[in-house]
């Protein structure tokens, strides 16, 4: 609960992708920074965007291509820049679309960027369908020394098309 973060320093960490998505036409905001805003506004977190240094395609097949590519070499692809003072939070939020089932992998290596041992990681996914899929084991796996809590799943059409439902699911997951 929130009332369990107060005087815990919190991050809003995420991955999300704008351009042609899929169920909700081009977008200019992702779905998952939607829902990351909705969490920062709840608990007062500093926010991070998860980006990597080479962007994915616009065009929403050429983009899953690549990411089932990516999932299938087990890649980590590389990212545009890192937290400033990670030791300092207590709590991270973790933001990100569920693709083919998983995490993208730019979120493996934001994980295996930092030593998580000690905190907490509250996963977050948007999707069309299949949830949080195996995420809070493979997050589990990574980071063994943190405590993943319960995950947040949403609906990436929800959070674009329906934006009060979505925040209502925030703040009762909250």
């Amino acid at each position: 609960e929130v009332s369990d973060m107060e005087g815990r320093k919190i991050l809003v960490a995420y991955f999300s992708r704008i351009g042609e998505n899929y169920s909700v036409g081009y977008i200019e905001k992702g779905n998952t920074h939607m829902v990351a805003d909705m969490i920062a506004g709840q608990t007062g977190g500093d926010m991070f965007e998860i980006r990597t240094v080479a962007p994915y395609p616009d065009e929403y097949n050429e983009c899953t291509e690549v990411a089932k590519q990516e999932q299938d070499e087990n890649a980590r692809p590389e990212l545009a820049e890192s937290v400033e003072g990670m030791e300092n939070y207590d709590v991270i939020f973790l933001g990100y679309p569920n693709w083919w089932g998983d995490m993208p992998m730019a979120v493996y290596t934001f994980l295996e960027s930092y030593d998580f041992s000690g905190k907490a990681i509250v996963p977050f996914c948007t999707h069309e369908g299949s949830g949080l899929s195996s995420a809070e084991n493979s997050i589990a796996k990574l980071c063994p020394d943190a405590e993943v809590l319960d995950g947040l799943a949403i609906r990436g059409s929800v959070a674009q098309n329906s934006r009060e439902e979505a925040n209502e699911a925030v703040i009762s997951w909250l």
